[in-house]
């Protein structure tokens, strides 16, 4: 089989429920990726699935120029789930296309050009994502990239502090970094954050394209630290893996927007399933199970032979002393457990917020077994 772009592993996926997926031959697999995040609820909910299979029976798309009644409840429903004071919802099919308007919307609102994000941060590929993304290797082939991004330590409220100035039209963090080897935000980071756009009149933007939906054990990272963004953008998650994307905005930004549109904003067969995708996480507390869980999980891993163990909920991130890949190709070939990397020597684990703690210990179990093989 030939593909381009994506490199295929050595695996075909056919068919998934809950915290599982199978393989062509029958397979079963401990899903412990959940495919970077983007399914909270386990693979194929019954709501979900009940949801598009009655939206697909209605009505499969409408521009969103024309009012829909599937669309306007998602709007509803996100400016609920959002943090408070975030009620202006654009809706779009990526994360990538949710930080391409956030920035786009930044700099209309202040007119201003200059953004300040991380070292080690990721916010997508399309050319404004991609500037204010860290790591060469996604942004050499195809420089140059939108000017005016400055880059500053993760973590270093005075750098972050001098970078933002009266230019500054926003300032983009992700609340966990994921890509970059799972990183919380210190302690006051964003907080500090908060204050320094404030005083700047710049935008705050927090990509919680994988932090959100529960997955760090409140709905939104950033509610964990009693901070709340002028914008917050997601995606992954949102829709159970249907292609979906968010910006949520304060009212001083959706004000200053200026004209900004995609074909397939608010697709109804999407926002059917995003919408039961939030009741699901809402109505089983999911929210909670993966904070519980996962502090399980990580005392856990704790006790393994590894570098460090990091993140927050059900995003975490274990540092091994020898190449990640090696590890993960261990985990699912001889293990029946699929995991991601964050870098080359960070394992990384996004399952399913339905995860037990019992699904926990497997993953743990196989992962012991992997690196006693490697070490051995």
């Amino acid at each position: 089989m030939s593909g381009f772009v994506f490199s295929e592993k050595p695996i075909s996926i056919e068919r998934g429920e809950d915290v599982h997926l199978y393989d062509d031959s029958g397979t079963e697999y401990l899903d412990f990726g959940a495919s970077y995040a983007c399914t909270p609820a386990g693979h194929c909910h019954p709501e979900v699935v009940d949801a598009v299979k009655s939206q697909a029976g209605e009505l499969l798309y409408a521009q969103a120029s024309y009012g829909n009644a599937t669309r306007d409840v998602l709007y509803e429903r996100l400016a609920e789930f959002a943090p408070g004071g975030l009620d202006n919802v654009w809706l779009c099919n990526s994360g990538t296309e949710a930080n391409e308007a956030a920035l786009k919307f930044a700099r209309s609102a202040t007119g201003r050009e200059k953004v300040v994000a991380a070292k080690r941060a990721f916010h997508g590929r399309t050319m404004g994502a991609l500037a204010a993304t860290w790591k060469a290797k996604y942004k050499a082939p195809y420089e140059p990239v939108m000017p005016g991004v400055e880059f500053v330590d993760y973590g270093d409220e005075d750098a972050l502090a001098d970078a933002v100035d009266e230019e500054t039209a926003a300032v983009i963090l992700e609340p966990v970094q994921g890509e970059g080897g799972v990183h919380p935000a210190p302690e006051g980071y964003l907080q500090a954050a908060q204050d320094v756009t404030d005083d700047a009149g710049a935008a705050l933007v927090l990509d919680e394209i994988q932090t959100g939906v529960g997955r760090t054990g409140t709905h939104w990272a950033c509610q964990s630290r009693d901070v709340t963004p002028d914008i917050l953008t997601a995606a992954k998650g949102l829709a159970s893996g249907l292609p979906l994307g968010a910006t949520v905005c304060a009212d001083w930004v959706a004000d200053g927007a200026a004209s900004h549109g995609s074909t397939f904003s608010g697709n109804p067969l999407v926002a059917a399933a995003a919408t039961a995708t939030l009741d699901v996480v809402e109505n089983e507390d999911l929210a909670a199970n993966a904070a519980d869980v996962g502090g399980h999980l990580q005392d856990e891993l704790s006790e393994l032979p590894v570098r460090d163990v990091r993140g927050e909920g059900l995003m975490v991130g274990v540092e091994v002393k020898r190449g990640a890949n090696r590890l993960l190709k261990g985990l699912a070939i001889q293990e029946g457990v699929l995991a991601l990397p964050a870098g080359r020597t960070v394992v990384r684990l996004l399952p399913p917020l339905t995860a037990t703690e019992a699904h926990a210990d497997e993953v743990v179990d196989a992962l012991a077994n992997v690196l006693a093989e490697v070490s051995a």
